[in-house]
């Protein structure tokens, strides 16, 4: 039997290396399937991992219909017993619901991968619908760690280092980036980057950047206090010109 299997986990947990080597996997056992991605890092109709790993993929749009991408390849005569999507996250919940049909209609595999909440800890909508109709829904085991060393399990942006959690939801970014936060010049173009925060430190706007300053000014760190007090923190009254500049998540 088909089925809708949901992965999920923070950002730079390794949910597009499962997704290649699952893809690898059936592959290597003869069957056909179709790779689909969308907002990828790598550029567009790309899955890449940060391991390195990277391959060809059908770009997702608004448009797309699954349904319509998996008929007409049978009609061509192309074997498709499976798709791979990828960052899906940022599907419609009417392509979520063509995936579902996909299953239990003509007896294709579903293996999507996402992010479930994003930035400001809000359900994606497509991570949503699959929630709802996903056969299974299986958190990657392999965990994201806080700068503490605690397990991670909230996605952060920041704008030029600066937690943020208002904004649009989906702009590109990344958790490679390393920003240094600074006051913005004239001309100053802001820095969008990701960063991956137990609950505590989401909570308090604690990022590694913050906690870096912090250490240097001979501070503690404020389990105490509200951290959005700290200068700098990305708190009330701070770096509301820049918050509208949001980030993939």
């Amino acid at each position: 039997m088909a089925e809708l299997i949901f992965f999920s986990g923070t950002m730079d947990c390794g949910k597009s290396t499962l997704a290649l080597q699952m893809d690898y996997n059936h592959r290597a056992r003869g069957r056909g399937g179709v790779r689909f991605s969308r907002n990828d890092r790598a550029g567009e109709s790309r899955i890449s991992s940060r391991l390195g790993l990277e391959t060809d993929a059908v770009e997702v749009l608004d448009s797309t219909d699954f349904w319509e991408e998996v008929m007409l390849r049978r009609t061509q005569g192309r074997r498709v017993d499976y798709l791979i999507c990828d960052e899906a996250q940022f599907y419609t919940p009417e392509q979520v619901e063509q995936l579902a049909k996909v299953v239990d209609e003509i007896d294709v595999d579903v293996f999507a991968f996402g992010i479930t909440a994003d930035f400001r800890t809000r359900l994606f909508p497509g991570s949503q619908r699959l929630i709802e109709l996903a056969d299974r829904v299986q958190v990657l085991q392999v965990e994201a760690l806080c700068w503490c060393g605690r397990r991670a399990t909230h996605n952060a942006r920041t704008v030029d280092g600066v937690m943020v959690t208002e904004g649009a939801q989906v702009v590109v970014g990344d958790v490679d980036m390393v920003v240094e936060a600074a006051v913005p010049e004239a001309g100053h173009v802001p820095v969008v980057g990701y960063e991956t925060l137990c609950r505590r430190h989401f909570m308090r706007r604690v990022t590694a950047h913050g906690a870096s300053l912090m250490a240097q000014q001979d501070q503690l760190l404020p389990f105490d206090v509200d951290a959005c007090l700290w200068h700098g923190s990305g708190g009330p009254g701070e770096g509301r010109g820049i918050h509208g500049q949001g980030s993939k998540g």
